[in-house]
């Protein structure tokens, strides 16, 4: 199985816009569209609660053909067109489709946060992990949420194997960002989102990135708009996963970035796995 992961930062910018960012972000599509993956997940889709309309559909369908489309946007009382998830899967796919709620205090439930799909032999899921906040105001939230959702994932793995994917908004090592000495107590590095996901792989789950390429630095899936330079000076940090089930470690093909060329922001993952 062939799988591709992509916080794309607004679903309607990539895909109708005629900004610069926008054709780098349609590039980055048909990037995607030559690896043939057999599901596609979406991380921070900004889609109304109506979903994608008919014209973000049919260019998905144009650059992304045979795959069939499933979604959750954030709803009242959370904020409107914020944060959000899609996946697209192969027509031949028949899955389960399930939107949890794991719990979480204050909206985040209602954000449109994780989607599941079940197979026949494994779960496969997403999720668009809340940011603790450039003051860090979130962070007792997340904390939270990461419990939450850890205790989701051993519930999913206790049924059937998991492959789980998405913007974690944590780089777990220092060796999965280029500066960890001034970034200590910035919103996803700080003790708390690093212990809160050290418990999640404690507790049966592999970063498969990890398994594949060891202690491997210099490897990012992010780098900041912001900054001009970031991704040329390669000023990035590792904050998108695919982690699976322990027993599935060993199954493990390939776990990749994609290259995206010269967009900033987010790139996306790629993960093969034997089932």
């Amino acid at each position: 199985m062939k799988l591709i992961s992509w916080n794309i930062d607004s679903l309607n910018a990539a895909l109708t816009s005629d900004s610069s960012r926008a054709q780098l972000s349609r590039e980055v599509l048909d990037t995607i569209g030559e690896y043939d993956a057999d599901v596609i997940a979406i991380q921070e889709t900004k889609l109304s609660a109506k979903g994608p309309t008919q014209k973000h559909i049919d260019i998905l369908a144009e650059r992304l053909p045979d795959y069939k489309i499933t979604w959750r946007s954030s709803e009242e009382p959370a904020r409107k067109s914020y944060a959000g998830t899609m996946f697209l899967y192969k027509n031949n796919l028949q899955p389960t489709v399930t939107f949890p709620k794991i719990g979480a205090p204050d909206t985040l439930d209602e954000e449109g946060r994780i989607i599941t799909l079940e197979l026949e032999n494994c779960f496969v899921t997403q999720v668009y992990t809340p940011n603790a906040g450039s003051n860090l105001d979130r962070l007792e939230k997340r904390q939270v949420w990461d419990e939450k959702y850890r205790e989701y994932l051993i519930t999913l793995d206790k049924q059937k194997p998991v492959i789980a994917s998405g913007d974690y908004n944590v780089a777990h090592q220092e060796i999965d960002l280029a500066h960890p000495d001034r970034n200590h107590f910035s919103a996803g590095f700080t003790d708390e989102e690093r212990a809160g996901f050290t418990e999640l792989l404690n507790n049966g789950f592999s970063d498969t990135f990890r398994h594949i390429h060891g202690n491997a630095e210099g490897n990012y899936s992010w780098w900041a708009q912001r900054v001009k330079t970031s991704k040329i000076n390669n000023s990035g940090w590792r904050i998108d996963y695919f982690i699976v089930s322990e027993r599935l470690a060993n199954q493990i093909l390939s776990s990749e970035m994609v290259d995206s060329g010269k967009r900033q922001d987010h790139t996306p993952i790629y993960l093969e796995v034997d089932l």
